[in-house]
């Protein structure tokens, strides 16, 4: 076989590899991306808090969302309004754009809602007088 061939072989071998290693990652992973997608989809903002104010609004009943305890190390994300972030020590703000490092090295996350919109006259749609 020509070095040309063989070496085409190679990569060809070498990107299967790697593809049946992302596949096999996102087996065992069992819908945890998608799940922890789902919860940021509904995340205005993100800040990263201190552990002694993730536990001050776990007890004040925030609650944790439960797809934090399945990541490696666990997350406590919790949904807070903007009002009771700002009594927080320190909120420091996370890019939530493509699930980066910035965002995945935090053990403690407040995430902010996106706002309630309530269905103006505008938006209704009306049916055409003939």
């Amino acid at each position: 076989m020509k070095k040309s061939l063989q070496r085409r072989a190679q990569e060809i071998r070498t990107r299967a590899a790697v593809r049946a290693w992302d596949y096999r990652q996102r087996a065992y992973s069992r819908g945890v991306w998608f799940r922890l997608r789902r919860v940021l989809a509904d995340a205005e903002d993100a800040y990263a808090i201190s552990r002694e104010d993730a536990a001050e609004l776990v007890v004040e009943g925030y609650r944790p969302e439960p797809v934090g305890q399945e990541l490696e190390p666990p997350k406590v994300l919790v949904f807070v309004s903007r009002e009771r972030l700002s009594q927080c020590s320190s909120p420091r703000a996370v890019p939530l754009v493509g699930m980066g490092p910035a965002l995945l090295a935090e053990t403690h996350l407040a995430l902010v809602r996106f706002p309630e919109r309530s269905p103006s006259s505008d938006s209704i749609p009306r049916k055409r007088e003939r």
